[in-house]
């Protein structure tokens, strides 16, 4: 995550006054009017605070009284709101002073605060390497840039001046994200222009090696992330005071009143799913690993349906945990790390992502005891959806490179909340299609205002917020790709058995790992099947260390009538989502085939 100061990245919020009845009782704080340095999109559900201050107590438990650090100096000194306000709002008025940026901003290396620095080792993984800039139109003014800053320097810049961070026991960097806990895809814009992919060169987001890095030159692409600084709500379309805007002929990104990493990271990721079709490459919104022996499998599933936690499996090689590409030669890996999510993290559940919370991984929201600094992955007062980032090499197991040869098992993850989908289901190629362009997950009571039980939701190729071409198109190619290479798709639910959201039980994580067990095995291959009704998904009979009784949801159900109903209701759900796609082009005869319609609900 991007830490400010002078010529960093985040900015200054103004005060905000007058409030609206919100969530829990809490008041609504709104955009437009001024109170609490908070910024607000009054579109999504508020934080559990009213204030900067109430946040932070959010983050911190109190225990044990902790030693005071009045006349601390240095880069961990206590700033008054109104000195870190005046150099934060000092620094973004700089960055951003000009109207156009035609090449870059003049630039002075290093750290302001700081005077002389003892020359830096030549063979330090990290270190000051200008890339090349001329002068431009904000040459008037002389803006001070770090780059290529090691983990510790980091640090060091995100305590003095990011207010709520903290070094956690483990020596990770906890932060917070602010008002926005989440993604804005109603805020993100692109640029319309003639730039076409000739006009661009893209690699992946991978971190260059020192010798990389003597001869690196001028970026491909350039991130403004301006933090809670907000955009301007009086300009023309914009919705809220976040923005997010991509200009792919300038090849910049600009980012405004949202501090949440994964702006960032999915705003590249949109840039990627943009340019890698128009090569016949296709981006993939999956995890990825592979076996001792070459096999390679794909995982694709929205947020909280597992695919995170399934791709890092220590008994395999991680290649990566969500952004992937599919060339003719292989499966290769977007990222140079993952972006977890950590709520109710445990070492017994999940001990590579456990063990790779270490220094210089950067723990997003999360709540930890204000003395010991242990965090506690349960709490979620401040958000759900907290996060890990650390470098993939965090991973024991992490294959570096992260490439792999052509995947031979496709897994579609969805987290049914209506307890109707079969634990796994052997897909043929025409359902793969079907339900790879649906994109299921279900949202469940409490994680939203309003929602009072399990309500679908559908993201066209798990990932609708961050593709530019239309669905069928990367259905097309996942289609072309899975038959010349013999890939098996395959439909998993991570969600309820035995019931909905509220009367079932969320599938056991051990059951889930034996059913992907068997996959990777290509022991399902071989097992016996049975079809079941509606979704017409053929299910297995048996599974070594799975209970047989599990694997056709309608024995789970102790009220037959009531798996019925869910089951049609889902069906139709499936079926009004999928209108849009119907007449729609796809494949080479120009038209969306009868037999992927077929592959949907019959009833």
């Amino acid at each position: 995550m991007a830490s400010t100061g002078n010529g960093n990245v985040s900015g200054v919020t103004p005060k905000a006054s007058g409030v609206t009845a919100g969530r829990n009782g809490l008041p609504k704080i709104s955009t437009h009017k001024k109170q609490s340095e908070i910024c607000h999109d009054d579109s999504s559900a508020p934080v559990k605070a009213q204030t900067i201050d109430e946040l932070h107590s959010l983050q911190r438990k109190k225990s044990a009284p902790t030693t005071p650090m009045d006349g601390v100096q240095g880069a961990f000194a206590n700033f008054t709101e109104e000195e870190r306000h005046r150099q934060q709002l000092q620094s973004i008025s700089a960055s951003l002073a000009s109207l156009t940026r035609e090449t870059g901003p003049s630039l002075v290396k290093g750290d302001p605060a700081r005077g002389p620095v003892t020359p830096r080792v030549q063979h330090a993984p990290d270190h000051y390497v200008a890339p090349t800039f001329s002068a431009s139109d904000s040459s008037l003014k002389s803006t001070h840039v770090l780059y290529n800053l090691s983990p510790a320097e980091l640090y060091e810049q995100a305590i003095k001046y990011e207010q709520g961070s903290f070094i956690t026991s483990t020596g990770a960097l906890a932060t917070l994200s602010g008002a926005k806990t989440g993604r804005a895809p109603k805020d993100k814009r692109v640029v319309r222009d003639d730039v076409t992919e000739d006009e661009l060169w893209w690699g992946k987001c991978i971190r260059p090696t020192p010798e990389e890095l003597e001869s690196f030159g001028t970026p491909d692409f350039t991130i403004y992330n301006a933090g809670k600084f907000p955009c301007n709500r009086y300009t023309h379309y914009m919705t809220s005071s976040t923005s997010i805007d991509l200009n792919l002929g300038r090849r910049e990104m600009v980012i405004l009143g949202t501090q949440y990493a994964g702006e960032m990271k999915k705003g590249l990721f949109g840039v990627m799913h943009y340019l890698m079709p128009k090569r016949q490459i296709l981006s993939l919104h999956s995890g990825c690993n592979m076996g001792k022996d070459g096999d390679v499998a794909l995982f694709f599933g929205l947020s909280g349906t597992g695919k995170t936690t399934l791709s890092t499996d220590h008994n395999r090689y991680l290649i990566g945990d969500d952004e992937h590409c599919w060339s003719d030669k292989g499966v290769s890996n977007i990222e140079g790390g993952c972006y977890a999510k950590c709520i109710d993290l445990s070492r017994e559940k999940e001990p590579d992502i456990w063990n790779a919370i270490k220094f210089g991984t950067v723990l997003e929201n999360v709540v930890f005891d204000e003395h010991t600094r242990e965090v506690d992955y349960l709490d979620k007062s401040v958000t759900e959806n907290t996060r890990a980032a650390y470098p993939i090499e965090y991973i024991p197991n992490a294959k570096i490179p992260c490439v792999g040869p052509h995947p031979k098992n496709v897994i579609l993850l969805a987290c049914d909340a209506f307890g109707v989908l079969p634990p796994v289901s052997k897909l043929s190629l025409a359902q793969t299609m079907y339900h790879f362009i649906s994109g299921y997950t279900a949202l469940v009571a409490g994680t939203e205002e309003g929602v009072k039980e399990p309500r679908a939701t559908f993201s066209a190729c798990f990932g609708a917020a961050f593709i530019m071409l239309h669905p069928t198109k990367y259905a097309a190619m996942l289609a072309t790709k899975m038959e010349k290479h013999g890939a098996t798709g395959w439909l998993v639910n991570t969600g309820w058995s035995g019931g909905s959201y509220g009367s079932g039980s969320r599938m056991k994580l051990a059951y889930t790992r034996k059913i992907i067990d068997a996959i990777h095995s290509g022991k399902l291959l071989s097992a016996n099947y049975k079809k079941t009704e509606v979704f017409g998904l053929e299910i297995p009979t048996e599974i070594e260390g799975v209970p047989s009784e599990i694997l056709d949801p309608v024995n789970t159900w102790s009220d037959k009538k009531a798996y019925n109903d869910t089951l049609l209701k889902l069906g139709g759900l499936f079926k009004n989502n999928f209108e849009v796609f119907v007449n729609h082009k796809i494949g080479k005869d120009d038209k969306l085939t009868e037999e992927i319609l077929a592959a949907g609900p019959n009833f």
